[in-house]
């Protein structure tokens, strides 16, 4: 069966790293498990043995035939279709339960996603997924690091992450040019908890971010707030006039944006558009 290189098709053969990819999700007895990007099924036998059900999501017409053939109809559902047109929340609703997300996320698509799984929160209890290394890098960094940025809050407002393991392009085949890093996301989203809106808060971040040398008040300047508001909402959150966004934790990001609310600012605030994988 030939690489399509276009849906970035690198398949796991490390027996050792499928089984601990597998073991990662935690007890799924009784549970749907939905994979992501089976590819040739080496996951998917992995927690078919653990799961009650494996529903697996294959954009390959051809592979998604040769996982029907190799698996029991009973233990293994096969969608020949794209995750990001895929409804999370009807398939929770039908079971009854959140569902258990695994996936080997291709590295083109890697950050629609993470927004795909974010905008279904509530319908998915956690997920164990591979990434290439830098991405991972960047979704579980702390403030003040250099991979702490857009996507980090983003994925992180959302519920915790936890970086797992890394293995080496040759457990792949055809060996891909980076490391993947694999990373277990718990979905616990923090908005009520901080008590600002989703779309809106992540709109703000996303012009928090806009430009990673500026200061975080020259950010805000550039997306249209009055320079008195800026530093009228610095102080009453308590943050220096001077500092840059990715200094700033995700709680103190949420205080300022309340700040910035309550002295008017809110209509520079928009729908977050898309994070791609150059945001940082």
């Amino acid at each position: 069966m030939p690489i399509k290189p276009k849906l970035g098709q690198n398949f796991l053969q490390d027996e050792q790293a499928i089984q601990r990819i597998a073991a990662s999700i935690g007890d799924c007895t009784g549970r749907t498990v939905v994979e992501i990007g089976p590819g040739k099924g080496a996951i998917t036998g992995a927690l078919s043995a653990r799961a009650r059900r494996v529903l697996a999501i294959e954009l390959d017409t051809e592979l998604a035939a040769r996982i029907r053939d190799e698996f029991s109809s009973d233990r293994v559902t096969v969608m020949n279709q794209d995750v990001l047109d895929f409804d999370f929340t009807a398939l929770s609703a039908e079971l009854g339960d959140r569902l258990l997300v695994v996936g080997n996320l291709p590295y083109l698509i890697t950050s629609p996603i993470l927004l795909k799984l974010a905008a279904n929160s509530a319908a998915i209890d956690r997920a164990v997924l591979m990434v290439q290394r830098e991405v991972a890098d960047r979704v579980a960094a702390s403030p003040g690091s250099r991979d702490y940025g857009l996507l980090s809050v983003t994925v992180q407002m959302y519920g915790p992450v936890e970086k797992l393991f890394t293995i080496p392009p040759g457990a792949f085949s055809p060996p891909p040019k980076v490391h993947s890093t694999v990373f277990r996301w718990r979905f616990e989203p923090r908005f009520a908890e901080l008590n600002v809106d989703p779309l809106l808060f992540l709109g703000f971040v996303r012009k928090a971010f806009a430009q990673k040398r500026k200061t975080l008040a020259n950010n805000l300047r550039a997306a249209g707030i009055e320079p008195q508001t800026i530093d009228a909402a610095l102080s009453m959150a308590g943050i220096d006039p001077l500092a840059r966004t990715e200094s700033l934790a995700i709680e103190t990001l949420a205080t300022l944006w309340r700040s910035l609310q309550k002295e008017g600012a809110t209509p520079i605030a928009e729908v977050a558009p898309p994070v791609t994988d150059s945001d940082h």
